[in-house]
């Protein structure tokens, strides 16, 4: 186990290929703030972006911890997108190590959102904690939402109330803008997860991992994947006409094409055995998160009242 002490190998761990989707939800929430005319309180704003980032990290900790038999048992596996962070199936890390890893950057990143809520922010509190329930029992018995078919409910609830949290943090009160910027970014985040179910489904059913593409089938879980991209979009739509968002967030339609080329991909390629041929919607699932998210959060910083 001396390649656990590897710095690397401790990174690695926490899965950073998908943090960028956290620091960017963070992203919004600040412009959407800032974009109503909220002076920009720095502190806050590196603490609510490293407070995010601990219990996304720590939340992919434990659930590796919990998926380890589902990931040994994953041979159909698109790396480093699908199956795990395989610290512990490659023999890096301990299995307790995981788990006491991911359980640690979780209480770092509450500490940090306890300190937010103390200053002044008490709704973050209830934020705080919800977000942290679900960190756990996406992954963790009793619930183990992601083994119930309501993983992506759960990650869209998550990621939305990042977003709402990040520019609580600098308002001080409640707005419906990072709701509106959000929504469709939790709804895309949610759409990374129902991807990678593809190539993950023969190893889930396996090990009685009921995920959403096990319970529906990969033909109806390819089809559910266009209907939750499109609500996105069509919810980003919604709200600027409704004059929630100013015009200029529709910007974030610019990802829709990347979704678009992505639920192709699932629909042409669910079938049969998985492998390499998911990968491209994988990757465009991942991208049009990353540019939904910056292109609303510039749009709002540049419409800025």
């Amino acid at each position: 186990m001396a390649a656990a002490r590897s710095p690397a190998n401790w990174l690695a761990a926490t899965r950073p290929q998908f943090l960028g989707v956290t620091a960017v939800s963070v992203l919004v929430g600040l412009a959407g703030a800032a974009g109503d005319g909220v002076p920009l309180r720095w502190g806050a704003g590196a603490t609510t972006l490293a407070g995010a980032l601990l219990v996304h990290a720590g939340a992919n900790l434990v659930n590796d911890f919990h998926d380890r038999d589902a990931d040994a048992a994953n041979d159909e596996r698109l790396t480093p997108f699908t199956g795990g962070s395989r610290m512990i199936q490659d023999g890096l890390m301990r299995a307790g190590a995981v788990a006491l890893y991911g359980y640690l950057l979780l209480a770092l990143g509450a500490a940090l959102g306890a300190g937010l809520a103390l200053d002044g922010r008490p709704q973050l509190w209830w934020i705080g904690s919800l977000g942290l329930a679900l960190a756990i029992a996406y992954s963790a018995p009793p619930l183990r939402l992601s083994a119930r078919g309501i993983g992506e409910a759960a990650i869209a609830a998550a990621w939305l109330l990042v977003t709402v949290g990040s520019d609580l943090a600098q308002r001080g009160s409640w707005s419906p803008v990072p709701v509106a910027a959000g929504a469709p970014m939790a709804l895309l985040v949610a759409a990374i997860l129902l991807a990678n179910g593809f190539p993950d489904r023969n190893a889930d059913a396996a090990t009685g991992k009921d995920t959403l593409v096990v319970r529906l089938g990969p033909r109806a879980a390819a089809r559910g994947y266009l209907v939750l991209v499109a609500a996105a979009y069509l919810a980003l739509a919604a709200a600027a006409v409704g004059g929630v968002l100013p015009a200029a967030a529709l910007a974030g339609l610019l990802a829709a094409p990347a979704s678009l080329f992505a639920a192709r991909q699932l629909a042409l390629n669910c079938e049969g055995a998985p492998g390499p041929r998911l990968l491209p919607a994988l990757v465009a699932t991942i991208a049009a998160a990353h540019l939904y998210g910056i292109s609303v959060a510039a749009a709002l910083l540049l419409s800025r009242s």
